[in-house]
């Protein structure tokens, strides 16, 4: 070890672990929802799988609508007043969503109590009304949810392209980014147990109220490097090594408008990369635990479903931190630039949700959720492992002042597929159910070919997100702007 390291601060590494539970809060109160969906919440309000598609696909839409503007936003804002903002706001939205079923009572003629909702008749006029008010009312608090959570990743690239070097980008991105395999892991075990306990309302506060006092934190831990009075001359120098285009202290930064952002090929193929695999993770992320329920008869709250989607995230979790580890190894061991490590490990971990193939005939003719679950488990480490990395692509080619811009617009294509797919599914597995044996595919009939029709989407999404990525931007070229 050098001199310069041993008298290195590590101040990057406290705003790296920032961002990583920034993005754990984000996930929990996303995942909330689905599950608390299929046990409690349908029940309770008659929803079908067209209702619930409605709800993740307009905050799919929604969140992608918000995410265009989140970057220009966090641009804006500055990271330190940007970030606050968005946590704050998507916190309110995650505990606002408890008032859901008060507000479906108050706007119902005919229904006197919360506790009386699940008594409704299925099928009646009055269970039509509930579903369609209690719809609506989720969907505004989803938007709020939406809003807020639009701002995390803008807002977490930026703070890791400030304050690491372009080699370590990708390794700080796959730790942050952790946060969501975690969230996904932590909820399991928490979400349906506070629901079985004390309601599905609490669930949604006590997750939310988490990210105020993250917020409360950030405050006073975030500066800018160059401002931050714990980051010492060696850190800021190790910072800064490759970064032409690091701001000099006390300057303005710029800004780059949508229009020329739009005008670069660069920016198209993190469009269409974000596009193509968003929609794969969101989609496990919203139905896995209703999968489970519907294929195999394990409920979320029950001990072995609990076990299975925490299985199911473990894999995530423990194999997606070697995803930001590859291209560094590329990088420095075959002295390949950044970019190139990247694309070469992006299709290493492209191959990797070929495997969803495999996980309903596995399923089928084991008669076991435990095979889905591990290969849903290892499609996820692919997704997050790619995901570190194309998020990177962002930091390797665009100046710092436009990363938050272009990561919002990735993250407006991620959410617009996961639109796409999880509306999509919704109205496919209710058609699906209706049709029972008429309905097939590749030997699965009634509701399990529908979950066969869109694991072979997801299967595939990822090569052919990598080739497009490849034709339209082949080799290094950072923007000169």
């Amino acid at each position: 070890m050098t001199t310069q390291q041993k008298l290195m601060s590590n101040w990057r590494w406290v705003m790296c672990a920032m961002l990583f539970f920034a993005t754990t809060v984000n996930y929990m109160d996303r995942q909330v929802l689905s599950l608390t969906f299929k046990e409690f919440i349908q029940p309770e309000f008659h929803w079908t799988d067209s209702d619930y598609g409605t709800i993740t696909g307009v905050f799919s839409i929604a969140y992608a609508i918000f995410c265009l503007f989140a970057g220009k936003f966090i641009d804006w804002m500055g990271t330190k007043r940007g970030y606050t903002i968005a946590i704050v706001v998507w916190s309110f939205g995650a505990v606002l969503h408890a008032a859901c079923g008060l507000g479906t009572v108050l706007l119902v003629d005919g229904v006197d109590s919360v506790a009386a909702l699940r008594a409704v008749e299925a099928g009646s006029v009055l269970a039509t009304s509930v579903s369609a008010v209690s719809v609506w009312l989720f969907l505004a608090c989803r938007m709020i949810l939406g809003l807020g959570e639009a701002g995390n990743f803008p807002a977490a690239i930026k703070v890791t392209a400030e304050y690491f070097p372009k080699k370590d980008r990708a390794f700080a991105t796959s730790i942050f980014n952790a946060g969501a395999s975690v969230g996904a892991l932590a909820a399991p075990a928490t979400i349906p147990l506070l629901a079985k306990a004390w309601g599905w309302e609490m669930a949604f506060i006590i997750i939310g109220a988490i990210g105020f006092v993250w917020a409360a934190i950030w405050i006073f831990v975030y500066d800018k490097p160059d401002k931050s009075k714990h980051v010492n001359a060696a850190e800021l120098a190790y910072i800064n090594q490759d970064d032409e285009d690091a701001p000099a202290q006390g300057s303005q930064e710029k800004q780059m408008s949508y229009l020329q952002a739009f005008s670069y090929k660069q920016t198209w193929s993190f469009f269409f990369g974000k596009f193509m695999t968003d929609g794969v993770w969101w989609f496990f992320l919203f139905w896995a635990p209703a999968y489970f329920q519907d294929q195999f008869g394990h409920k979320a709250s029950d001990p072995m479903g609990i076990a299975l989607i925490f299985t199911l995230y473990a894999i995530v979790t423990v194999l997606s931190l070697f995803g930001g580890y590859l291209p560094k190894i590329f990088v420095e061991k075959k002295g390949m630039d950044p970019y190139a490590g990247r694309m070469r490990a992006m299709l290493i971990f492209a191959f990797l949700p070929l495997l969803a193939l495999f996980a309903q005939p596995l399923g089928d003719h084991f008669q076991s959720a435990w095979w889905p679950a591990i290969i849903i488990g290892l499609v996820g480490a692919g997704h997050q492992s790619w995901s570190a990395n194309i998020f990177s692509t962002v930091g390797d080619m665009f100046p710092k002042y436009a990363i938050a811009t272009i990561t919002g617009i990735g993250a407006m294509a991620g959410g617009i597929g996961s639109f796409l797919i999880n509306k999509g599914s919704g109205i496919l597995f209710d058609y699906a159910a209706g049709k029972g044996e008429a309905f097939a595919f590749m030997g699965f009939t009634g509701k399990p070919a529908a979950y066969m029709i869109v694991f072979c989407v997801c299967a595939v999404a990822y090569l052919i997100g990598w080739s497009v990525m490849k034709v339209l931007v082949p080799r290094y070229q950072k923007i000169e702007a």
